[in-house]
């Protein structure tokens, strides 16, 4: 077998949902398995983190329909809320909370009531989904109007919570607390940066996502500082060792020239396996644990790295992120964040599951 795989860790999943209900305190953990559970697959992710939090947030209504096929029971929070008059009928049969973001969803609501859970989303500068608070206040009014639809809570998003100079939490913060406030209602905030970081934040509610994956919110500091587990570990074998001289290039483009003399390993991954592209010379990797660089040009297929000073032969494993090399530490080196890395990866290479693995 090609020997390129992706290990998936429930127990590492289920530590660090435990670090989020540890810093939660007294708020509810609405743990967020949206895009395939972050690229871990929807149903192992739902599994590993059920049993540690109150709740799992989705995106779309088609992810919150395939956790109750899987049996799962626990509230569901629909982040993205309902895109037309069938998917709020399927929200109220599947139990699902949904976010109301725009007008326009209170609009089909008002015209088609349905026995659902609002959370009303306030724009408070982020600028992307939710309504300024005097439209949101007049939404509010209009939906407690509407017989089986409960007013659950004022929802927002932070925009620079994972920002070292971040200046704007403070506000949005302010902005949404007051209107919960005004309008006697739970509030929900806090995303894993804001959980980890902002104390006051954290509310009624919090939404981690990326923290329960083993990464950190934030550029400089590393997930295990923060005490969370990788939980994935991605890897391949080398298929070939090539011997070169100085000068000698290495893949498409001819990017990477060998300094002196040396071997180059080609690893069977490539970006139809979802290891990304635009990885440039220099991104590292581990053979056999022990650390080095990618050399060359990601094929769709291949990957080359450089093997001076280490001791490899064909067949050995390569390491592309996980125990040695984090995912964070590759994701930066390509310009990108672990959340991208995570989601890309195909259906190509093996899944394993790791059961002991904590």
């Amino acid at each position: 077998m090609r020997g390129t795989r992706l290990e998936l860790r429930p127990g590492a999943l289920a530590h660090n949902a435990r670090r989020a209900r540890a810093l939660a305190g007294g708020a509810r953990v609405f743990a967020m398995v949206k895009a395939n559970g972050y690229g871990h697959g929807l149903g192992l992710a739902a599994r590993a983190l059920a049993h540690q939090v109150d709740g799992l947030g989705v995106a779309l209504m088609e992810e919150a329909q395939a956790l109750r096929h899987l049996g799962l029971a626990h509230p569901l929070l629909v982040a993205e809320g309902f895109f037309d008059a069938d998917e709020l009928a399927l929200a109220a049969r599947l139990h699902a909370e949904v976010v109301v973001h725009s007008p326009w969803q209170v609009d089909l609501l008002v015209a088609q009531p349905r026995p659902v859970g609002v959370w009303l989303k306030v724009n408070t500068g982020m600028n992307r989904l939710g309504m300024a608070p005097d439209l949101a206040r007049a939404q509010a009014a209009r939906l407690r109007g509407l017989k089986g639809v409960r007013l659950l809570g004022v929802m927002s998003h932070f925009a620079c919570a994972d920002a070292a100079d971040d200046t704007r939490t403070a506000s949005q913060l302010a902005l949404a607390r007051a209107l919960a406030t005004e309008l006697r209602v739970p509030l929900s905030a806090a995303n894993s940066a804001a959980l980890i970081r902002y104390p006051d934040a954290r509310a009624d509610r919090v939404r981690p996502g990326i923290m329960l994956y083993g990464s950190s919110p934030f550029a400089w500091r590393a997930a295990a500082d923060l005490d969370l587990r990788p939980t994935q570990r991605f890897s391949a074998r080398l298929i070939a060792i090539n011997p070169v001289q100085a000068g000698d290039s290495v893949g498409y483009g001819a990017t990477w020239t060998a300094d002196g003399p040396g071997r180059v390993g080609v690893v069977a991954v490539g970006y139809g396996d979802g290891y990304p592209r635009h990885a440039p010379n220099g991104t590292p990797v581990a053979v056999n644990g022990h650390r080095t660089r990618l050399a060359g040009r990601v094929s769709m297929d291949m990957l080359t790295v450089d093997l001076n000073g280490i001791d490899a032969r064909v067949g050995d494993e390569v390491e592309l992120w996980g125990d040695v090399v984090g995912a964070d530490e590759v994701a930066a080196a390509c310009g990108t964040i672990s959340y991208e890395l995570f989601c890309q990866i195909t259906a190509r290479p093996v899944r394993v599951i790791n059961e002991s693995t904590v």
